[in-house]
């Protein structure tokens, strides 16, 4: 791959180089992490796009959402990238990847690009590239980057350390409504759609927007922090993705509150804190690769899981022993 022409054709918004380079950026390979380290430098950082992280538990609607949410923002002339992480396996590491046949008119809208990516062994809910996806969609020249979680419960927070705003999904009728997702991804999101809005479900939909509704008010006024937001924010909103019923409300409140964010200096905060957040998790797997590809230290971890497994010492004690191996007290 030449670098320079790729990352030319990527700024001209190629869509078929964007999707090499991320294929690229996703590799393990020793040789193809630098091409892509080269690669992100050559792009640049020219342009910014929004970037909105969506979660919520599976079989909520969230591509059914996305679809309706891009084509909305399409029509209006914006280009739009959607980066969905499929749950990977944990026998088999492989994953599904059907979300372009779940969005299939968004698929073919020339103004969107869909590119689902495997979850691995990455916790949070996002993939271990998916930062650098962001930033080849940025230099692509899209407008907003929708990055869609695995939707598999209470601890995808790893994704509201990659976006500017991070929407919740939730159902109605789904039974203890405020037990469903606890505190921590209810602190971290910015405004929370209670989706399927229709129908019969429509009342319940609207009684369990209003629940979420006040337990954010509370949460507001229990806070001891320092309020990070205007006084109307995290709020919930009650949506119809299949019928497209308040999507572009919810448009409207997000730039809302991105325009509040860039007026008052939390936009650039936000990134800045976002960009060390993420360098030192790079460190902590840099290290941790570096560490298990060593023979020596293979064979010390074999004997202690060896020894861990027999009821010889308990794993905590294991742990110690290996860290002090590693790096002996001065």
């Amino acid at each position: 791959m030449d670098i320079q022409i790729t990352a030319e054709k990527i700024r001209a918004g190629e869509r078929r180089a964007l999707a090499r380079a991320i294929t690229l950026v996703e590799s393990t390979r020793r040789n193809d992490r630098a091409l892509s380290a080269e690669l992100l430098v050559a792009v640049g950082t020219d342009h910014q796009a929004l970037r909105i992280g969506l979660s919520g538990t599976p079989g909520v609607g969230k591509s059914t959402f996305i679809e309706s949410f891009g084509r909305m923002l399409t029509g209006q002339g914006l280009r739009v990238a959607v980066l969905a992480v499929d749950p990977s396996s944990t026998r088999s590491g492989g994953s599904i990847l059907g979300d372009k046949t779940r969005m299939d008119l968004l698929a073919r809208d020339r103004l969107a690009f869909i590119r689902p990516s495997p979850s691995q062994t990455q916790l949070g809910g996002v993939a271990r590239r998916t930062r650098e996806a962001i930033a080849l969609c940025e230099a692509a020249k899209f407008d907003v980057v929708l990055i869609e979680t695995v939707g598999v419960g209470q601890s995808e927070t790893a994704v509201a350390e990659m976006s500017d705003l991070f929407l919740l999904l939730l159902a109605p009728a789904g039974g203890d409504e405020l037990q469903g997702v606890k505190r921590g991804i209810m602190e971290t999101c910015d405004i929370i759609l209670v989706n399927k809005a229709d129908g019969d479900l429509k009342p319940q939909a609207m009684r369990t927007c209003a629940d979420y509704a006040s337990a954010l008010r509370l949460m507001r006024k229990r806070t001891q922090d320092p309020p990070r937001e205007t006084h109307d924010f995290p709020k919930a909103l009650a949506v119809s993705a299949l019928q497209e019923d308040g999507i572009s409300t919810v448009w409207g409140e997000i730039q809302t509150l991105a325009t509040w964010r860039k007026n008052n200096g939390i936009w650039d905060a936000r990134r800045a804190r976002q960009a060390r957040f993420w360098f030192k998790e790079e460190v902590r797997a840099g290290l941790l690769s570096k560490l298990t590809s060593d023979k020596a230290v293979q064979a010390q971890l074999a004997v202690l899981e060896d020894h861990v497994a027999q009821g010889k010492i308990r794993p905590t004690q294991a742990a110690e022993l290996m860290i002090s191996k590693l790096f002996p007290p001065t």
